[in-house]
């Protein structure tokens, strides 16, 4: 259901809610503001299109999301991404990409798949959100330090080029730059002022320190594109060309997965703190239209920002009207003092994004994985992260996953078991019927687990490898909770190999969805009705009606 009237069934709109939401929104519009731009500067756009993006973004979001206090915005997720289309094929391109995105997020919530973050595994997220906080920490090094450009293709390339000039490094840029990022670390530290985001701090420090001192070779937002329009945007249409449409359909599925993730982690996050219960498909809806729109305004991918949505919480809030306050905060610093935007130096915003990334890689939470997490999710941890730092973040989530995959079914093979039941296990049955044991030529097995692809080698060697072929043999299915179309062809082709080698093969217990299954197969039903019973018991009469009882007990040779 949509947020918004979800918060207004519950009363959430009453006047002594208006303060608390205000007040958070206010809060959050002022952390969003040095955030928005230099996310948008660090993934080649500029700043004003940050700002255009967290309101566009955030108050459709706000509107249509499945989240009553969910914020959205850019986000130091989609830096590593966005860099490299903007790189690629321009601004322009990533309008475009982002746009499609937006209409494969849409088509995600209406199919109602919101439940993908359930199949992303812990390490794998775990490992691309740090390679991702490694990327931003390296990728800020020309602005903090006042560096020239430097080339590279990949990220390794970078790092030694960057490392190779790091010598060049501006002294002005670097003072300017550490006084920044100390603000932001410390000012939460300082009585009459913690509850002040340092990121604000910051930025209008070296802002003001940079008017007054101006010095020479400092970088700032007018120096490096001019400042920042005063107003919002006109609504205009990009290039939808074909040609242009294809080119970008790979980029955009990167970029609508990652939000995709993202966005329903911080509703997960938003529901923990809150005590609120998010709809994870009514979020992809309401994100799907914001990226749909947000590019048709000079803005480009957005997403649920965890760090803003946590604020905004914190600060009271309990209604989307927090998040469309935010959204107006926004807009008034454009319309009043964007002018004042083009003293902000660089070296401010790297600062800013040197907290950002080291907040989003969660070294210690990395750490802790590597050092307690089980070994086959330590590799899997780890080849992610490599794989997002020097590969490909797309690479690196989908080789993480199948890993995972693998991993998860060689596990869940290891617990499919095929054993045959001793006397003791059948003594309830067998007195039934009057005896004490199984006669000789009558055996009986139990599988205990899914019979799916990985798990028909068990089986077989368990089936087919008998010493002593008996006359009829019962399989009992009542622990099997699934069958694929592999484990039922195993199934066919063990009874039909068996009873070449003139055993009688019974099946029996079946749950009603196997049942159907072996019906289709033709293993059990009208077409083999001397094949399957429903009950173990009826299965049992009518094999010891076709063996002889007075032959010694069969002792297995296992």
């Amino acid at each position: 259901m949509i947020a918004l009237l979800e918060a207004r069934r519950a009363g959430l709109y009453a006047r002594d809610q208006w303060m608390p939401n205000i007040v958070a929104g206010v809060i959050v519009g002022v952390v969003a503001l040095p955030l928005a731009m230099a996310f948008a500067i660090a993934s080649g756009a500029r700043p004003e299109q940050g700002l255009y993006t967290a309101i566009v973004g955030g108050a459709l979001v706000s509107l249509l999301g499945g989240s009553r206090v969910q914020i959205a915005g850019p986000t130091g997720a989609f830096i590593a991404i966005l860099a490299g289309i903007t790189a690629k094929y321009g601004i322009a391109g990533l309008q475009v990409a982002t746009l499609i995105a937006g209409v494969m997020l849409l088509a995600m919530g209406l199919a109602r798949m919101g439940g993908v973050i359930k199949f992303i595994p812990a390490p794998v997220i775990r490992g691309f959100t740090a390679g991702i906080g490694v990327i931003i920490f390296v990728g800020q090094w020309p602005d903090f330090f006042g560096l020239p450009k430097v080339g590279g293709e990949h990220f390794h390339e970078k790092l030694w080029h960057l490392v190779q000039v790091l010598p060049k490094a501006h002294v002005g840029t670097t003072a300017l730059a550490i006084l920044s990022l100390a603000l932001v670390l410390f000012t939460p530290r300082i009585p009459g002022v913690r509850r002040v985001p340092g990121p604000l701090v910051a930025m209008v420090a070296a802002t003001v320190l940079h008017a007054l001192l101006q010095p020479a070779g400092v970088a700032t937002i007018g120096s490096a594109f001019g400042g920042i329009p005063t107003g919002l945007p006109a609504l205009t249409l990009p290039d939808l060309s074909i040609s242009q449409v294809v080119s970008l359909v790979g980029p955009a599925f990167t970029i609508a997965m990652l939000g995709a993730i993202e966005s329903l982690l911080s509703a997960v996050v938003a529901d923990g703190m809150s005590g609120t219960r998010h709809d994870s498909n009514q979020e992809l809806v309401g994100q799907g239209i914001a990226n749909i729109a947000a590019p048709l305004f000079g803005g480009f991918a957005a997403t649920g920002a965890i760090a803003r949505t946590a604020t905004n919480i914190r600060n009271g809030a309990t209604s989307p009207l927090a998040g469309l306050i935010h959204v107006l905060t926004l807009v008034a610093v454009l319309i009043f003092l964007a002018p004042l935007a083009a003293s902000i130096p660089l070296a401010a915003l790297a600062a800013i994004l040197f907290v950002v990334a080291w907040n989003m890689s969660e070294a210690r939470h990395f750490v802790h994985m590597l050092r307690t997490a089980p070994s086959a999710d330590r590799v899997i941890l780890v080849i992610t992260f490599l794989l997002t730092v020097f590969a490909d973040l797309v690479v690196a989530v989908n080789v993480g996953v199948i890993l995972a995959i693998l991993h998860f079914l060689r596990r869940m093979t290891e617990t499919v078991e095929v054993r045959p039941a001793h006397a003791q296990d059948l003594q309830a049955e067998l007195k039934q019927h009057g005896i004490e044991r199984l006669p000789q030529s009558l055996m009986v097995y139990e599988i205990d687990g899914p019979m799916f692809f990985g798990a028909v080698e068990n089986f077989e060697r368990a089936l087919l490898q008998i010493h002593a072929d008996p006359k009829v043999l019962i399989i009992r299915l009542r622990r099997v909770p699934f069958m694929d179309i592999t484990g039922i062809q195993t199934l066919e082709e063990a009874i039909g190999t068996l009873r070449r080698r003139g055993v009688e093969v019974w099946l029996c217990e079946a749950n009603a969805r196997v049942l159907g299954k072996l019906r289709k197969a033709h293993l059990a039903g009208n077409s083999s009705p001397d094949q399957y019973a429903n009950r173990f018991d009826d299965t049992l009469r009518a094999a010891l009606a076709r063996v002889p009882v007075d032959q010694p007990a069969h002792r297995p040779p296992w």
